[in-house]
């Protein structure tokens, strides 16, 4: 979406410049020290011991949490919203759209597997994949208990589960801006000057808010 833009930051000289962006990357790396602490954390959680034997429609055929790992020791799970027949959660599309081809693949070379699921039946989630052009795992959770369990209620999830032989545990769960933080697309907006141009964001009056 293409707009006039209403407001501009100030122009300085190069000299101005070069001294407030030194200023904001000490800032930026105070807040990448920050997270770096805040992942050595999740690294250190304890965990739960979570069933393996819910069962997921595949196109494959059905297959259980600890199948879903496909021999790997780490899933990443996003339970995508069921919004009824004909209807799709826009930010949980919005998500799906942001998960880069290669994505999975660059994850299993560090034992982790990707994957997506759903209580929308198989066949509604295999439409509305074909027709956004996803290629990641995909698999309904129709008809078990695996989202309420979850503690997904109505909304989205993203877990995180590691498996010990059969055995498996959730480590991590996040979800809201959790999940919001991990999109490419946000990622690079927050580095615009007009960010991703929505009215909750602490923006100079004047910018652009479009969505």
């Amino acid at each position: 979406m293409s707009q006039v833009a209403t407001a501009m930051p100030d122009i300085v000289s190069a000299d101005e410049w070069a001294k407030a962006r030194e200023e904001l990357l000490i800032a930026e790396k105070a807040a990448t020290r920050e997270l770096d602490a805040l992942a050595a954390r999740r690294r250190r959680l304890p965990m739960v011991e979570f069933d393996n034997e819910y069962v997921f429609a595949t196109p494959n055929g059905p297959r259980t949490l600890l199948e879903l790992f496909e021999g790997r020791s780490q899933l990443a799970l996003y339970q995508f919203m069921d919004r009824g027949p004909d209807e799709f959660c826009q930010g949980c599309t919005a998500f799906a759209d942001n998960v880069p081809a290669a994505g999975p693949r660059r994850l299993a070379v560090r034992d982790v597997t990707w994957a997506m699921a759903s209580d929308m039946p198989l066949a509604q989630i295999e439409a509305y994949k074909e027709r956004m052009g996803w290629t990641a795992t995909f698999v309904s959770s129709h008809g078990s208990t695996f989202t309420r369990d979850c503690g997904v209620g109505e909304g989205f999830l993203l877990s995180v589960f590691l498996r010990d032989g059969e055995r498996v545990f959730r480590t991590y769960t996040t979800t809201s801006r959790g999940v919001d933080r991990i999109l490419w697309g946000h990622n690079i907006l927050d580095l615009t000057p007009y960010g991703r141009q929505q009215p909750w964001e602490d923006s100079p009056a004047g910018w652009p808010q479009a969505f």
